[in-house]
């Protein structure tokens, strides 16, 4: 259960996944709100479009149809591999699906129930990816396109502190729907769980990678706290009388704080302490 990601941090959690992004206009205010809630969510559902090309496709999960208002989805992913965002907030995508899935995924349940009910709001909890497929089984799945699935449910897990568990099929959440067919869920989240797992490859990065939020809270004296320090005062987020220096202090964590609520981050999630998208965002330089 989590706060929904505004829309600059969800971005920044695409583009430190290495997602190839591309915006609609006018994506970012683009929702349903009004017509129900939006949040907490607890995560990430996928689909298949019924359609085929790139352009019909997101201009689809965009507006919508005459039955359904848009967006569909909060983002499309072509079979090149690139996922257009086209909604940012509540979208219309999941429907009503099983409460007791619901209740599996929010606790990382390693198998979940089979759907035989629609008693739950799945709009308010689950963001929702659109994958290009006629669904028929036999239209191909793309490696590229399998790998920004992969890559764009791994970056909202990595975002919320969720397991590959938070990540079901449609028809993982209804009875009523079919997709997406042609590969197996369970592959999926294996894969998944295995970019979630992955650990930077060796050699020097451009970047500092996240030391992990315990690692903070240990009130470390390192040259990765002056580094970060000094790219809170780069970006205007300084609350430093003086320094910024090698030892973590509660300045340190003030500026932080003010990053995170230029993310859009708001109440506990603007605490201060780092976490790995905003962290990502920030592009600390790499300190040996």
């Amino acid at each position: 259960m989590a706060t929904p990601l505004s829309a600059e941090v969800l971005l920044s959690a695409l583009g430190a996944e290495g997602v190839t992004v591309v915006e609609h206009d006018g994506w970012r205010t683009h929702n349903r709100a009004g017509h129900g809630a939006w949040g907490p969510v607890n995560g990430v559902i996928i689909h298949h479009t019924v359609t085929s090309g790139t352009s019909t496709s997101v201009s689809m999960c965009f507006n919508g149809r005459s039955d359904l208002p848009g967006p569909l989805c909060h983002g499309v992913i072509a079979k090149d591999g690139t996922v257009h965002l086209v909604g940012n907030g509540r979208a219309n995508h999941a429907g009503s699906g099983d409460g007791d899935v619901l209740r599996a995924v929010a606790a990382e349940s390693a198998s979940l129930p089979a759907p035989d009910r629609n008693d739950t709001d799945g709009n308010a909890h689950f963001y929702g990816f659109e994958c290009v497929n006629l669904g028929d089984g036999k239209d191909p799945w793309p490696a590229v396109q399998l790998e920004a699935m992969v890559r764009a449910s791994a970056a909202l897990c990595r975002a919320h502190g969720w397991s590959a568990r938070s990540v079901i099929g449609h028809k993982e959440w209804t009875n009523t729907k079919i997709d997406p067919k042609g590969f197996a869920m369970a592959d999926l989240r294996g894969r998944v769980a295995a970019r979630l797992e992955a650990r930077t490859p060796p050699g020097k990065p451009a970047y500092q990678p996240f030391p992990g939020a315990d690692w903070f809270r240990k009130k470390p004296r390192s040259a990765v706290v002056t580094a970060l320090g000094r790219r809170l005062v780069a970006v205007g987020c300084s609350a430093y009388a003086d320094g910024p220096g090698p030892q973590w202090t509660e300045a340190d964590r003030a500026s932080y704080a003010k990053w995170q609520r230029k993310l859009g981050y708001t109440g506990s999630a603007a605490d201060g302490w780092p976490g790995a998208v905003s962290w990502a965002a920030l592009k600390v330089p790499y300190s040996s």
